[in-house]
């Protein structure tokens, strides 16, 4: 089933004064033939190399043959547990299309000891990994790959019987991997990772777990001739439209699945949309809800609702200054990437790019070398350490306290975000801060896992408006798990991406409360002091 995008109020007004335009312009055509012209002249060196995914579902066929057999290889030795070591698009994109498909598969992309010892000291004998990353220089992907190798070791097995590696033609990891007898499927290079579900990166773990990529594919295929055409019902023109052109400029994006049978898409956009758009101090920020979130009635003028809705016939009525979406998950992969590339032009930035997403990635690397000394907290309370700028943290008395001093901080226009770099499998309860902060502060929340969000909506939060808060959850590990052949443990590395991310938001003017939880009890305190 082919996409559907309908709109009301604001949305509808935005795609009847631009689309047009992108029609007559040849905006579709144009991307789809790789005219690496429609984002500016600053942009035509990035985009010459990056429109590869238009072509994915064609160059992605003759891998379905591969991954089947290797697969059912794998099946015969009685290896049926698939984990998937990747970060921002080598792991989102598998996550929504095993979930849609009801298939397992263990995604790995945190660096938390926590979660790493979850998925490496578990069922060795039955699993297979595969250890996804363009260049392979992810510090979160290569140290994941360390672990297992040790494990696998260790239990005596041959990693490279067990290991299964996707990556760019002659990357560093491809050209190792080779070295070490590992199975190597090397992606189409032309293809970001963000724009990558189609790609290697999305359909080897995806299909070596279980899921049908024919009829994936299929799908992407079906939705690939009207995202290409220029008419004014192409859906990619009008969701590009609707959530990048509506004036003035509605750019809190509220996504909400609403009847869908797909999984997690919104995690999946809002890595693509923030990620692309966000930068040059403009973008649009994708904050992902539930159906009873705050945001869904606050009227705010600035936040655009988008409902992912079950089918064709549920857009035909769409409540006022809403879009509603609904197609297949192959079409719908498809036609968020089109729209993301529309919202580009419109915005007038490169989609391609990340300029801020390698500043976090530095200033952690700096702290890993040179570690400072930890600073004072400015009040401990119940077993939290509350550290921050004076303006939020002086004369601090509660958790509660400083909590709402950021949330005061928060501009009209403006948003907050929470980063919990803790385990997210073990502690999904605090997602209720997120629908809190939104109650209490009357503003868009949003909320990530640390570090994975930091590839995704980190480099809006760097480099689009600057008028987000920042709220950070740290933890404290019990166990912590040394990582071979690196001089850092994977608790001392978690703890210098959360403090290197901190580092930079304030660098870029953005206030950071930092709530460091000494344990289980802690994060308890916590939820109960804010929520």
């Amino acid at each position: 089933m082919t996409a559907v995008v309908e709109a009301r109020g604001a949305a509808l007004a935005a795609i009847e004064a631009h689309v047009p335009t992108l029609v007559a312009d040849r905006v579709a055509s144009r991307i789809t033939g790789g005219d690496a012209t429609l984002w500016g002249e600053a942009a035509e060196a990035e985009a010459g190399i990056r429109l590869g995914w238009t072509q994915a579902v064609t160059v992605s066929r003759p891998l379905v043959a591969e991954i089947t057999a290797l697969r059912e290889q794998l099946a015969e030795r009685g290896v049926d547990r698939v984990v998937l070591c990747g970060m921002g698009g080598s792991s989102l994109a598998p996550e929504v299309i095993t979930r849609t498909s009801g298939v397992p598969l263990v995604v790995l992309d945190s660096t938390d000891p926590d979660q790493v010892a979850a998925a490496v000291d578990h069922d060795l004998e039955r699993t297979a990994v595969v250890v996804s990353s363009k260049s392979g220089s992810t510090v979160e992907t290569d140290s994941q790959r360390r672990a297992f190798e040790t494990a696998f070791r260790a239990a005596g097995i041959d990693p490279a019987e067990r290991i299964v590696i996707v990556t760019d033609p002659d990357s560093p990891l491809h050209r190792a991997s080779d070295e070490a007898g590992y199975r190597v499927f090397t992606a189409d290079p032309t293809v970001g990772g963000r724009y990558s579900a189609l790609t290697a990166f999305g359909l080897v773990p995806s299909g070596l777990a279980g899921v049908d990529l024919v009829a994936l594919l299929d799908e992407a295929d079906a939705a690939s001739l009207p995202l290409a055409v220029d008419s004014e019902s192409n859906p990619g023109l009008r969701l590009g439209a609707a959530i990048a052109g509506t004036s003035p400029r509605r750019d809190k994006l509220v996504i909400v699945a609403d009847g869908t049978h797909i999984v997690g898409l919104g995690d999946w956009v809002e890595q693509l949309v923030a990620e692309s758009t966000g930068k040059d101090g403009t973008g649009v920020l994708p904050v992902v809800v539930g159906v009873d979130a705050p945001e869904l009635s606050s009227g705010a003028a600035d936040v655009q609702v988008l409902r992912h809705v079950a089918d064709r016939k549920a857009t035909r009525e769409v409540a006022d200054n809403e879009i509603e979406v609904s197609g297949s998950l192959g079409a719908l992969l498809m036609t968020w990437e089109y729209a993301t590339a529309v919202a580009g032009r419109l915005l007038g930035i490169n989609p391609f790019d990340q300029p801020d997403v390698e500043s976090a990635k530095i200033a952690a690397r700096g702290l890993l070398d040179h570690r400072p000394e930890p600073v004072a907290p400015a009040v401990i309370d119940g077993g939290i350490a509350v550290t921050g700028p004076d303006a939020l943290v002086t004369g601090t008395t509660s958790v509660a306290d400083a909590v709402a001093r950021l949330r005061d901080a928060v501009p009209a226009d403006g948003y907050i975000a929470v980063h919990a770099y803790l385990d997210r499998l073990a502690h999904p309860e605090l997602e209720a801060i997120r629908h809190a902060l939104a109650a209490q502060s009357g503003r868009p929340v949003t909320f990530g896992w640390g570090p994975r969000f930091l590839h995704s909506t980190g480099q809006y939060h760097k480099g689009g408006p600057a008028h987000g808060v920042f709220l950070q959850i740290v933890g404290t590990p019990a166990h912590d798990r040394s990582i071979e052949g690196r001089p850092f443990t994977f608790g001392e590395l978690i703890a210098a991406q959360a403090a290197g991310d901190a580092r930079v938001l304030a660098d870029h003017g953005r206030p950071v409360l930092t709530l460091t939880v000494a344990d289980d009890d802690a994060i308890a305190a916590l939820i109960a002091a804010i929520v």
